[in-house]
């Protein structure tokens, strides 16, 4: 038998044939043992110079290796020089390094598994958290296969259901702890909290989605415990990988995005601790794994920018450590290694489910950039800004006809019925992406009116994102989660436009906007899924509605005409001599001065709102949490202070 730690590969640039066959990561346990992957030596860091062939590059950078460590590969960098570098070097075994599991079946193990509060005790706790009955597990997750893995890419069924098979055939006389993958038990969890959801989309009254709310953060919270134990009995998986990514979209569906925040950088760095930062082609894996590494990465990646720029915090993945490329328009999932080798890669018009994640991707390093310049820690110029903003209407106009933000072609949702919501996912991501770009000159002032393209993106997006969100409210939860664990639930368009509804209280448009956001605050008082976190936002949104309604139009005397903000320069200046002075309770100003606002005069609003331009016009200022209801109402209060102090 070979060492357990094995040089797996070392990576080099992507030759120009086909792959080298390798050992597939996503088999069952038991199908890997002393198998490896075919190595190419060389002559870096000391090492001899091994078998040559034509095929060596002397240009390519290598930057490191995988080696199987714990039953699983792992990747260490190229200042790395450990056992396993070192072994490989001297061309030698590599010392065995523990994996936290015995391999040798002791007498008594099962006592000290059960009852002994040692390390194997937590497993028996999580298994003790199974439901009794087979039958249901089999129905909870044959429910979230069917109803939902197919829209959001979430796990392969096949390899899936095998280990599935796998686990329930263990001898449960013995209760054999070394038989019991953790980090599958992980992602068993975690369907199972959404097989929860699913099997139930319309609960009778709210005791009964109370019961099925529980019993899905149950198993919710037992995915959360196999995740951070599995790490100490075996090496990282693509299960771990992919439990994290179900965990976090778990978090955005239920709106604890701050707590989704942690989980996506636990699962990136289980996912780098396997080299998926750097490509499978490099790795010379078969083209099925590496196919399936690029979109776990890109869903991986996406879901970090995005997290990231809501919350305002730094992101995990940075981009000049990364050798990735994006996902092909192919579905090898269904195919063996020989049959997916030989599949051309299909156009842009004949759409599979791997399109949505390069076009996620492209956009998700758009908002990466939109992080590191526009909210990092120096200001930003407006020119800035709107580089980025052309950036996103470049990606916008790549986007294929079936993906299109205005008219869309539907014609071949029938055929392929993951489209619809890959295509709702793609325009709420769009929709964040521009109007977290843009809030920060939503409110700011120019004396030439050049935030008015900030303003009318704003109010554009948010109103594409309510839209949706109103359209798809009165779905049942089945399909509600489809789309609802992507970018919607990061930003809340409701709030974007309760701000402005504030800010301008007595315009003709804010009317409209009050008489949505009203619609939007009844249907989720209505809806029997609403939990805390999404009613913390429900009320910020009704406190915005309230103070605009309560806010009274001031003096006719106070007000610019709105004439004066259209009017040519000509015009501006002159004034007929017989005409009352516009304002009288203080001076009025010139378009030269800076605190004149051709802008909010259009709104119909006081010169003076230098005071309400505080921390809402700051780049560095995030939305409070939506918990901090008293923020938020200092936050509104401090908008509306010029009208109510006139």
């Amino acid at each position: 038998m070979a060492s357990p730690n094995t040089n797996l590969a070392t990576p080099v640039s992507p030759p120009s044939t086909s792959t080298i066959p390798v050992q597939d990561s996503e088999q069952p346990d038991g199908s890997s043992g002393s198998r490896t992957f075919p190595s190419r030596s060389s002559s870096r860091g000391g090492g001899r110079q091994g078998e040559s062939s034509g095929q060596d590059q002397p240009t390519e950078n290598l930057v490191g290796n995988l080696f199987k460590s714990r039953d699983a590969p792992s990747f260490f960098g190229s200042s790395y020089f450990g056992p396993q570098a070192a072994a490989k070097i001297i061309q030698a075994p590599a010392p065995e390094l523990s994996s936290g599991l015995s391999s040798k079946p002791q007498a008594g193990s099962t006592h000290s598994f059960r009852e002994e509060n040692g390390p194997f005790s937590q497993i028996w706790d999580l298994l003790g958290l199974l439901p009794r009955k087979k039958s249901t597990v089999d129905r909870l997750t044959e429910c979230f296969l069917n109803e939902l893995n197919w829209a959001i890419d979430a796990v392969q069924p096949n390899s899936f259901k095998a280990k599935y098979e796998n686990f329930w055939s263990r001898k449960f006389g013995f209760d054999d702890f070394a038989t019991i993958d953790l980090r599958w038990l992980a992602l068993l969890f975690i369907v199972l909290a959404y097989g929860v959801l699913l099997d139930c989309p319309r609960p009778r009254n709210r005791e009964v989605q109370r019961e099925v709310y529980d019993t899905s953060q149950r198993f919710y919270w037992a995915a959360r415990r196999a995740i951070v134990i599995a790490p100490t009995f075996y090496g990282e998986s693509t299960d771990l990988v992919r439990a994290g990514v179900l965990v976090t979209r778990y978090l955005i569906y239920t709106r604890r995005v701050p707590e989704s925040w942690l989980t996506t950088s636990f699962a990136m760095r289980m996912a780098q601790a396997q080299g998926m930062h750097i490509d499978g082609e490099r790795w010379r894996l078969p083209r099925k794994e590496t196919e399936t590494r690029r979109r776990l990465w890109s869903n991986l990646y996406m879901l970090d920018k995005t997290i990231a720029l809501a919350l305002g915090r730094p992101f995990a993945i940075v981009d000049q450590q990364c050798l990735v490329k994006q996902a092909s328009n192919v579905w090898l999932d269904d195919l063996d290694d020989e049959e997916a080798a030989s599949v051309p890669e299909a156009p842009l018009s004949e759409p599979t489910a791997s399109v949505f994640s390069r076009l996620a991707h492209e956009l998700a390093v758009v908002v990466g950039k939109i992080q590191e310049r526009c909210f990092g820690l120096f200001t930003v110029s407006y020119e800035t800004v709107l580089t980025l903003d052309k950036e996103i209407d470049t990606w916008k106009g790549r986007l294929p006809p079936y993906f299109e933000l205005e008219d869309p072609d539907v014609s071949k949702d029938d055929r392929h019925p993951f489209l619809p919501w890959q295509r709702l996912h793609l325009h709420s991501m769009y929709n964040f992406a521009r109007v977290t770009l843009h809030r920060p000159f939503l409110l700011r002032q120019s004396i030439t009116n050049r935030y008015k393209h900030s303003h009318d993106v704003c109010i554009a997006s948010a109103c594409a994102d309510l839209d949706m969100g109103l359209k798809m409210f009165n779905q049942p939860l089945n399909d509600r989660l489809k789309w609802s664990l992507g970018p919607h639930n990061l930003f809340n368009s409701a709030l974007v436009l309760g701000i402005i509804a504030v800010r301008d209280p007595h315009s003709r448009r804010s009317q409209a906007i009050l008489e949505d956001l009203s619609a939007y605050c009844e249907m989720q008082r209505n809806d029997v899924w609403l939990n805390e976190f999404a009613l913390a936002e429900v009320k910020i949104v009704e406190l915005c509605v309230k103070k605009s309604r309560q806010s009274h139009p001031p003096p006719a005397n106070t007000l610019v005409p709105l004439a004066l903000a259209s009017a040519s320069p000509s015009r501006r200046f002159s004034q007929p001599v017989d005409r009352p002075p516009v304002m009288e309770t203080q001076p009025q100003l010139p378009v030269e001065s800076p605190d004149f606002d051709p802008l909010m005069a259009g709104l119909g609003l006081p010169y003076s709102t230098t005071s309400a331009q505080m921390t809402w016009d700051d780049p560095g200022f995030f939305l409070p949490e939506s918990g901090d209801l008293s923020q938020w109402e200092h936050v509104i209060n401090t908008l509306m202070h010029d009208q109510s102090s006139i």
